[in-house]
């Protein structure tokens, strides 16, 4: 463009221009060009000179689209190295019996969905075929983590190895009674084959990141060789509008994750119809991960379309390409030729002319099946492309058609996620393309037959010596058991004895119990830290140098605080994950190390401190997929409780997590109030998740920045306070024919429940005060208990036991809502009460809020005096004087 066209200033003007007269002469050359022989040519002379400018190495901002064509020429594909017609074998039959299995089960209402692995098979297969490492090698393999709406096709690709049987298939969604298999990849109900649950989609994209960021981190501190493995993720184009499927595309592209593959399945379609349907998702795609520094590899046409390529001498095709949109595609791919030749190649005078040259057939072919993710060697030429690059991830756009092999009623329509089963014809006219040696006889019965070659067909062998080759079965989850040392009891033993007369909140003693815990040589290295970020807001900057925070290039800079004895540290081997401000980042950090002793055979004790409000409320489908994915570890809700976070309000004070772990059936939930129940808890966390007979639990632990003097631990209560209660503080001074009631307290407020009680003395009521340090493990406990007595067996719940002949009523105190406590008071023999932070949070003093919410000392006193009035134990009188004395 010449100066005299310009319009708008450019980032350029503020160089100095060395010799004008030479820009002048570029800039009518390419005038010249455009001219002369159109925009097209002269847009393919400059994206030439850019390429050109590339690979001498100028530092030039790289284009953030390209045309809407392969990446790879046909011309440039390597040799295929497997057998072709036999591996379209493999995947007719895996087709075949993964469309039987949904519609089998659709017999019954169970669903399940076809057209996904019905896009997805080639690449899936050639990926089984020639790339996915197996754990048998090195205990490692690579990680898949597979679309959940393709879990049928995994299914039948089992089936046809031998590692599931007609019956297996048969179960599909049926589960309860064992041996079903689950709708989607979930590994806590199939742990022998799915490794990473996938199916709530975006945690699988960003799962994926940090699980190959995790692999460098175990490389880089040295605990384990992980340079073999490579991290395949499937996904689909519809699924990255989920905010977390893009969340961490920069991290994989600052720190050159070369061992990561995203493979974006493009048959550009949602679940009810076209992802951009007036733009093109591809384009969009390839922008977005360009920009975050990823190769990227587009795959979108199948080898049919050469011909119409190689004619294209004006660029017409490659920008009519470029400007229909996918929802057009989808049409074009319904259409008959007539329908094409007027819509897409009467568009331009070039391509009539060149539509001319083409049967109806071949255009048919061309704009109905000719996807690159439907041609082996294409999808072939892309894996190989993606495993030999370094200094990058990569991510693949694979082109393919939803629905593909399913015939006309399935193939683009927008419908078709929704459609569950085939008819009769449908799977007669399958057989046909597929070409299955299946006779019409066994498509007359009422059920439609799975159908296996043998297994000791060409086929299975075949497969089978390919899977050998690369390390055994894929997808595989494979356990090897290795219990961890236990650890010195000197760290509990400190916590245990209290903190003297120095006031310390329980998040610095859960602090102080870790980094002494991280300085033993048996088990202190595999301890991962995670924040994050306000890592100093939480104690945590004494392990800055000492422990060093992970970075894969060290550290580049001479830090501002060098001179401090804190100082920030960063380290290739450093061992904090120190996220910056991405919860969702920090809780796939988590899931990776949690259950790196399944994926790595290694380990690891990973504990997560965040502000509790921003854990459970904001990431606990992450939490939930961590229980499916039997993960381990200990997550720290710190600066926790709805009053203790003075000055923050509403959107930081969180009193209502404890309810939402309770709905995680792996969640193991405590809410200790003194630093000894936090190092009781931590030491039962440790003997239970990395023990001899190590259980599939995690821990989740709430922590207050609120400084009290931590009293020693009395004698016998280290089961009470694993179990979830135990008896703190009997009352004494007083008659035994006071009245008397029960208070139980956790956290923070057993500091207020404390104070109250020594004010009810003064009102002449004897109050015990009890540690409820996990209401939800108290539930647990008696929930299984009532499921016992549905078998005949009779048991009685603990808190039933403990609380037993306990005299009064029975007032629950916390700094939670109401709903926590209330969780186990069917199971209270006494009568119940209870008070809470019901509400949002607000900003003031502790004192302030704790008497908006009515959960301070005084109002602890009233609520029990009310509660033994109604008793008849105290006067009504009494209740409202206590009221006015205390202003309430």
């Amino acid at each position: 463009m010449s100066d005299a066209m310009r319009t708008q200033p450019s980032a350029l003007d503020q160089f100095p221009d060395r010799d004008p007269e030479e820009t002048a002469e570029w800039a009518a050359s390419l005038d010249a060009v455009t001219e002369a022989a159109g925009p097209n040519r002269a847009a393919y002379l400059m994206r030439r000179t850019l390429e050109h400018a590339e690979g001498a190495g100028l530092a030039l901002p790289r284009l953030l689209e390209t045309d809407y064509v392969n990446t790879i020429p046909t011309a440039a594909e390597p040799e295929f190295p497997g057998d072709e017609e036999m591996e379209r074998r493999v995947t007719a039959w895996n087709r075949w019996n993964a469309a039987v299995m949904v519609t089998r089960g659709s017999r019954d209402g169970l669903g399940g969905h076809i057209a996904t692995y019905a896009s997805a098979a080639w690449l899936y297969e050639i990926g089984f075929q020639h790339f996915f490492r197996g754990k048998e090698a090195d205990g490692s393999g690579d990680q898949l983590f597979i679309q959940g709406h393709a879990s049928p096709g995994i299914y039948a690709r089992a089936f046809l190895d031998g590692r599931l049987s007609e019956e297996h298939l048969d179960r599909f969604r049926r589960e309860v009674g064992g041996d079903g298999l689950p709708s989607y990849p979930h590994p806590r109900r199939l742990p022998w084959l799915w490794e990473f649950p996938t199916v709530s989609m975006g945690l699988g994209p960003l799962a994926a990141i940090y699980q190959a960021r995790f692999n460098r981190y175990l490389q880089h501190r040295g605990i384990k060789d992980t340079s073999g493995s490579r991290v395949w993720a499937f996904l689909g184009d519809g699924e990255m509008d989920e905010p977390e499927s893009t969340a961490a595309l920069t991290l994989a592209g600052r720190e050159e994750l070369d061992n990561l593959t995203f493979v974006i399945n493009c048959n550009l379609q949602r679940l009810d119809g076209p992802v951009r349907a007036n733009f093109k998702i591809v384009q969009e795609l390839e922008a977005r991960f360009r920009a975050a520094g990823w190769n990227v590899i587009k795959a979108l046409w199948g080898s049919a379309w050469d011909e119409l390529f190689a004619l294209d001498t004006t660029g017409a095709l490659v920008q009519r390409l470029r400007e229909v949109p996918d929802a057009q595609f989808q049409t074009y791919a319904t259409r008959d030729a007539a329908y094409i030749r007027e819509h897409f190649f009467g568009a331009h005078p070039a391509l009539a002319e060149m539509a001319k040259v083409f049967t109806d057939a071949k255009i048919v072919e061309c704009f109905h099946t000719s996807r690159a993710g439907h041609e082996p060697r294409k999808v072939y030429a892309a894996y190989r492309a993606a495993v030999e690059h370094r200094g990058a991830p990569t991510v693949i756009l694979a082109q393919t058609v939803k629905g593909y092999t399913l015939g006309p009623g399935f193939e683009s329509r927008n419908a078709n996620h929704q459609m569950k089963k085939l008819t009769g014809k449908q799977f007669r006219a399958m057989r046909d393309l597929l070409e299955l040696p299946i006779p019409d006889s066994r498509l007359d019965e009422d059920i439609v037959p799975y159908v296996h070659p043998g297994a000791g067909s060409p086929e299975v062998r075949y497969l089978q010596e390919r899977r050998a080759a690369l390390g055994g079965p894929a997808p595989a989850r494979k356990v090897r058991p290795v219990a961890l040392p236990e650890p010195p009891t000197k760290p509990f033993e400190t916590l245990a004895k209290g903190s003297g007369s120095q006031e310390i909140a329980t998040t610095m003693a859960f602090v102080r119990l870790v980094k002494d815990l991280l300085r033993d040589e048996a088990t202190g290295r595999r301890w991962v830290p995670i924040v994050p970020d306000e890592a100093r807001t939480f104690g945590m900057e004494s392990l800055f140098p000492s422990a060093g925070i992970y970075s894969p290039l060290g550290q580049t800079y001479d830090p501002v605080d060098r001179d401090m004895l804190m100082y920030y540290k960063e380290a290739a081997d450093g061992q904090i994950l120190n996220e910056g401000i991405t919860e969702a980042g920090s809780m796939a950090d988590f899931t990776a190390a949690a259950t790196s002793y399944a994926t790595h055979g290694e380990p690891m004790i990973p504990f997560y401190i965040f502000y509790s409000m921003f854990g459970w409320q904001r990431t606990a489908d992450q939490m939930w997929a961590l229980a499916d994915q039997l993960g381990r570890g200990f997550l720290i809700g710190a600066t926790a409780g709805r009053t203790t976070m003075t000055g923050e309000g509403l959107q930081h004070a969180d009193g209502h997590s404890h309810l939402i772990a309770s709905t995680n059936p792996a969640a193991l939930a405590y809410d200790p109030a003194f630093g000894y129940e936090v190092a009781m808890i931590v030491r039962d966390g440790l003997r239970r998740m990395y023990g001899p007979d190590a259980e599939n639990v995690f821990y989740y632990l709430t922590v207050y920045n609120e400084p009290k003097v931590q009293p020693a631990m009395p004698k016998g209560v280290e089961e009470g306070i694993v179990k979830g209660l135990y008896r703190f503080q009997e009352a004494e001074g007083l008659p035994g024919d006071a009245p008397r009631l029960q208070l139980l307290a956790s956290g923070t407020a057993i500091h207020w429940v404390l104070a109250a009680q020594r004010a009810l003395a003064e009102w002449g009521v004897a109050a015990d005060v009890w540690s409820a340090t996990s209401w939800s493990e108290l539930r647990r406990d008696a929930l299984a208990c009532d499921e016992a007595l549905l078998r005949g067996e009779e048991r009685v719940p603990y808190v039933t036991r403990v609380l037993q002949g306990a005299p009064g009523p029975v007032l629950a105190v916390s700094d939670w809502m109401r709903a926590v406590p209330d969780q186990i008071s069917q199971w209270v023999p006494q009568d119940w009460h209870s008070i809470g932070t019901d509400g949002f949070g607000l900003s003031d003093t502790r004192e302030a809020a704790r008497r908006h919410f009515g959960v301070d000392p005084e109002s602890i006193v009233v609520a029990a005096l009310a509660a033994l009035a109604r008793r008849g134990e105290v006067k009504p009188e009494t209740v409202q004087e206590a009221r006015r004395l205390y202003g309430l």
